[in-house]
């Protein structure tokens, strides 16, 4: 295998896609140090599993010898990312993006190389730019080009407002790889219009063209949506280590693979071995998900922790035991040490009436004992409660 093959076999990766593949093939043998750019819109400054797919693939391109430039756009912060939206989003103030700016650089070295790693913000050349330069930029593209994206051409048919700054979004990214004469840039399946816009406008500037490299969106814990805060799905890079380890035991063994190949350090022979032992029976696919979540919890929080949560794991789910940071709560006997009103109280459930489905479903145990009575009002006591499997409370009723 050549120099060129090997880069290309780790580039390919998990990547969705690639424009184009012979392209960059060229870049690569062209022997000098490709710069990649990435941009991020610091609307969400606490990551999840899923905003990490992109930064393990600069990691890649770091390994390689090439220099990644982590973009933080604080400018087109300020104008809002339209893509994917139903509907126009609120612009964040300066203060906000700031501060979210700030928050994503103490989080992505856990994973990229600070050495090899620039960072940039795209107001140092998009806050200086006029209206008459913002008006020649816009004459590069056309309203029909925009139109092609999924979420304009569809609130466009629905007749759904479209507001002119949104469609400054796009133009202002893709003036971002000419700015930053980009080789490569890299995004989520999702942004695939604004980094062909960037490619678009270097043409149009009389650079060359950069490959574009889409990275999948990461399924969320429940297998079928991608990960997201508003689905409830995500693993957040900064939760406790318990937490993060118990959310990624509860994948399924099929999304387990692709976490595997989308976020692990491992090698696709590596990972390729341990499902094999899997299939034949030789490795058992719970040991396969706790080394999988002891890396990423590694990663994040170190080895010690994830060491800890391992343990804390099997203890309290192999083993049975009540963990012992369990939180806890205390009410009055009566009405308020029903079943029902302590789960809502304590935060265990969002509603009374998720409360009674999960009490009718069996999921209730006090002291180790089914509960099937989601009205009857406790005694005054002390009591271990476990809602499923990964619910505890230490109840005091007076």
């Amino acid at each position: 295998m050549t120099d060129i093959d090997r880069q290309m076999a780790l580039i390919r990766r998990g990547a969705a896609e690639i424009i184009d593949a012979d392209e960059l093939r060229a870049k690569l043998g062209a022997g000098r140090p490709l710069r990649v750019k990435v941009g991020f819109d610091p609307t969400a400054p606490n990551l999840h599993l899923g905003h990490t797919v992109v930064m393990h693939k600069m990691r890649h391109f770091q390994e390689l010898g090439h220099t990644v430039v982590f973009l933080i756009g604080d400018f087109t912060g300020r104008i809002g990312d339209p893509t994917g939206r139903s509907e126009t989003r609120p612009p964040l103030t300066e203060e906000q993006v700031l501060a979210n700016a700030e928050t994503y650089k103490s989080q992505v070295f856990k994973i990229l190389d600070p050495e090899k790693t620039v960072v940039e913000f795209n107001s140092r050349w998009l806050g200086g730019m006029n209206a008459a330069d913002f008006i020649r930029l816009a004459a590069n593209t056309t309203v029909a080009r925009m139109l092609e994206r999924d979420d304009f051409e569809k609130r466009f048919r629905e007749q759904r407002p479209i507001s002119i700054h949104e469609f400054l979004y796009p133009l202002c990214q893709g003036y971002d790889s000419v700015a930053l004469r980009a080789d490569v840039e890299m995004g989520g399946t999702d942004q695939k219009f604004n980094l062909l816009m960037g490619r678009n406008l270097q043409g149009h500037y009389g650079q060359a063209g950069q490959t574009i490299i889409t990275m999948p969106l990461l399924e969320g814990t429940d297998g079928v949506r991608k990960m997201s805060k508003s689905y409830g799905n995500y693993v957040g890079i900064s939760e406790a280590p318990e937490q993060m380890f118990g959310k990624l035991m509860a994948i399924s063994d099929e999304l387990m693979w692709r976490y595997y190949e989308l976020l692990s350090a491992r090698s696709l022979e590596e990972i390729a071995g341990l499902r094999a032992r899997v299939e034949d029976g030789s490795l058992h696919p719970k040991a396969a998900k706790e080394d999988l979540a002891a890396e990423m919890v590694a990663r994040y929080h170190g080895e010690d922790a994830a060491k800890g949560a391992r343990q804390g794991f099997n203890a309290v789910f192999a083993g049975g035991s009540f963990p012992e940071d369990a939180p806890v709560h205390a009410c009055d006997a009566g009405e308020a040490s029903a079943p029902v009103a302590v789960l809502e109280a304590a935060g265990l459930v969002k509603s009374r009436a998720e409360a009674k489905r999960l009490v009718k479903e069996g999921a209730l145990s006090i002291n180790g004992e089914r509960c099937g009575d989601a009205a009857a009002p406790l005694a005054p006591g002390r009591y271990e409660i476990r809602l499923g499997k990964k619910r505890f409370l230490r109840l005091t009723v007076r």
